[in-house]
């Protein structure tokens, strides 16, 4: 008798461990399909946009009278770059070879692509990651002080701050923090801007205001979770304070604010090309930058698609750490 109870219960925890891993396996494949979607169709809108902008610098230099070229030179120069096709056709054109990571040559410089976005991309990643590292531990700071100072103006003060950080636009936070630690108490030298002290400081400008939004998110969530049963009776036991935030509080307050962590990520992305200029860091802010006044389509087009491509990764990384820290979505997925 005994025997046969236990064991329709002893199956059924391989069972239940074999769907959820099914679940979170075709959960991750369809939501990187749905990611590989956006991002093909976010390369076709930026090109149809940048194809409808009138103007080249292909075009603006071969029609120079001073640059001396022929028609039949300015027909083979047009040729070689595919500005004599049709829209559509230099779409598919553009399309294929993207696929295959050549994104073509900057029609300003005649460098590759590649090379000029490549270039780039450790001073914004350095500036990025830092940003956003310092932005999650302040919003920490701010929503574990919350609960663990005295209800006072103290507390008050602190739960005012993320208020105060999302009205400051960032490039006021970069040039006080310029005129502050640069100018007068000198921990930074203006002219080495990729230097550490200055690419702190670069990503302290941007974690300000972002921090702002993860912050509220995360005391809101802890509030919420204060209220419940559970942590009513964890205080009623007796236990401090600080072991009821981190055993009772902060897991189920981290599924908000980890999805609120992943919308920030865009934020991040282009507050930093408002940053690299207020700072003369050479990253992508700058490429965009000179990209736009020369009307360099190429190179426009190879950031605002690397800039999609992050944020498409980064929230398809958050929605698989969702299904890691719920497991009633792991639950749906499968039966769906």
């Amino acid at each position: 008798m005994s025997t046969t109870a236990t064991l329709p219960e002893s199956t059924e925890a391989p069972r239940r461990t074999v769907r959820s891993s099914r679940g979170l396996l075709g959960a991750a494949v369809g939501r990187s399909a749905q990611a590989l979607v956006v991002i093909v169709l976010a390369y076709v809108l930026v090109f149809l946009v940048l194809a409808a902008i009138p103007g080249d610098p292909v075009s603006a230099q071969l029609d120079n009278p001073q640059a001396g070229f022929s028609d039949a030179e300015k027909a083979r120069i047009r040729s070689f770059h595919g500005l004599d096709q049709p829209v559509l056709v230099q779409l598919l054109v553009s399309l294929g070879h993207a696929v295959q990571g050549d994104l073509g040559l900057s029609m300003a410089t005649s460098q590759p692509v590649t090379q000029v976005i490549g270039a780039a991309i450790p001073s914004t990643l350095r500036l990025a990651v830092t940003a956003l590292v310092l932005a999650v531990a302040l919003a920490a700071a701010l929503g574990l002080a919350t609960r663990l100072l005295p209800e006072g103006r103290l507390n008050d003060l602190v739960r005012s701050l993320p208020t105060l950080f999302l009205s400051t636009p960032n490039f006021l936070i970069g040039l006080v923090l310029i005129q502050v630690l640069a100018v007068q108490l000198g921990l930074f030298s203006l002219v080495d801007s990729e230097g550490f002290a200055s690419t702190v400081a670069a990503a302290l400008t941007l974690a300000i205001p972002v921090s702002a939004q993860i912050a509220q998110v995360f005391i809101t969530a802890l509030d919420e979770s204060a209220g419940q049963d559970y942590a009513e009776v964890a205080l009623a036991r007796g236990l401090p304070p600080a072991q009821v935030v981190l055993r009772h509080l902060l897991r189920p307050s981290l599924l908000p604010t980890v999805t609120v962590v992943g919308l920030v990520i865009g934020e991040v992305l282009g507050g930093s090309l408002i940053t690299e200029t207020i700072f003369g860091r050479a990253g992508i802010g700058m490429v965009v930058q000179k990209a736009v006044a020369t009307q360099d389509v190429s190179v426009l087009l190879a950031a605002v698609v690397l800039s999609a491509l992050v944020f498409v990764v980064v929230n398809l990384v958050i929605d698989l750490l969702y299904l890691l820290l719920d497991p009633r979505l792991r639950t749906s997925e499968v039966s769906r």
